[in-house]
């Protein structure tokens, strides 16, 4: 089976609200591709369509150029964590891995297998009901993992997990897609996806907005700017300005300088004999990056404080 995901023109309502706007996007074998938007974008319905759970108004969702529904034995075509609370609580975790190994056929080595893979070790044989969040997530992409699928999709997979959880989760992500697997990731921690994510698809009402990869969004985010350091500021800006570059004081002896490079700013300030003690190229952060292209499609934002304060004194 092909490791894809296709996804076209998929438009869906829920009454008077349009969830989905032709979205389309493709994730493709060997890349971890995170999928983010504003709460209320569309990435769970999308997610929902994909695994047959929603039925679209039009276009298509298909893995491996099938249709979900169409698969004998999806789990292992594709596997999915969608809610780490989807269990039966009074089940231990193996039992209920077994459970579904024996729903889809699988050999029930492969339990063992996944439980390993997941750190679930220690904690198999204990009540998932009183599983911690991050002990279910860990369970759920256990059960995502059984029938060892060449396609994978996650709903935000960080969500619950202390530090050496989040340091697994991103390598262990990277490590799915070198085995040449399609892995799909939707979260809101941008830092977690700019160390793990090769590919972005980013989406807002219901459409995408931005298809690209991590470092082309950075790189597009971070611009020409450079900071600068320099005990001479007064000199330094005049010397700049004066070749047309736009520079900006952001602390006492430090500048913010758009239009030139950091080469030529260098040369440019040692001709004149301005002291320099650092300059280095903006780098944006994908955090920077995703808040500046989704700024327009944010449906649910909240008042400011001063806004706050303005409806109470109403």
């Amino acid at each position: 089976m092909e490791a894809t995901i296709e996804v076209s023109d998929l438009r869906k309502r829920f009454g008077a609200t349009v969830a989905l706007d032709g979205m389309t996007f493709t994730v493709t074998p060997g890349e971890v591709t995170g999928f983010v938007g504003p709460n209320g974008a569309g990435k769970s319905t999308t997610m929902r369509v994909i695994l047959g759970l929603d039925a679209p108004d039009s276009g298509s969702a298909l893995i491996g150029g099938q249709r979900y529904q169409s698969l004998r034995h999806p789990l292992s075509h594709v596997g999915s964590l969608l809610d780490a609370s989807a269990l039966q609580p009074s089940r231990s975790g193996r039992n209920h891995l077994l459970w579904l190994a024996h729903s889809q056929g699988l050999n029930t080595r492969r339990v063992k297998a996944v439980i390993e893979q997941a750190g679930l070790d220690k904690a198999a044989r204990r009540s998932a009901g009183g599983f911690s969040l991050g002990m279910r997530q860990r369970l759920g992409i256990a059960a995502a993992l059984l029938g060892d699928p060449p396609v994978l999709m996650f709903d935000e997979p960080f969500n619950g997990m202390d530090p050496e959880g989040i340091v697994w989760m991103r390598g262990f992500l990277r490590a799915l897609a070198d085995e040449g697997r399609a892995v799909l990731v939707s979260s809101h921690l941008m830092s977690e996806l700019e160390g793990s994510a090769d590919h972005l698809v980013v989406v807002g009402r219901g459409r995408v907005i931005a298809d690209t990869t991590v470092a082309e969004l950075i790189a597009s985010a971070s611009g020409d700017r450079v900071t600068l350091r320099t005990t001479a500021r007064p000199e330094a800006t005049a010397a700049l300005t004066g070749v047309g570059a736009t520079v900006a004081v952001t602390e006492r002896d430090t500048l913010t300088v758009s239009g030139l490079t950091a080469e030529r700013i260098v040369a440019l300030l040692s001709d004149q004999g301005v002291p320099l003690s650092e300059i280095s190229a903006h780098r944006a952060t994908l955090e920077e990056a995703y808040m500046e292209l989704t700024r327009d499609v944010v449906e649910y934002r909240a008042a400011s404080r001063g806004t706050d304060t303005a409806e109470a004194v109403k």
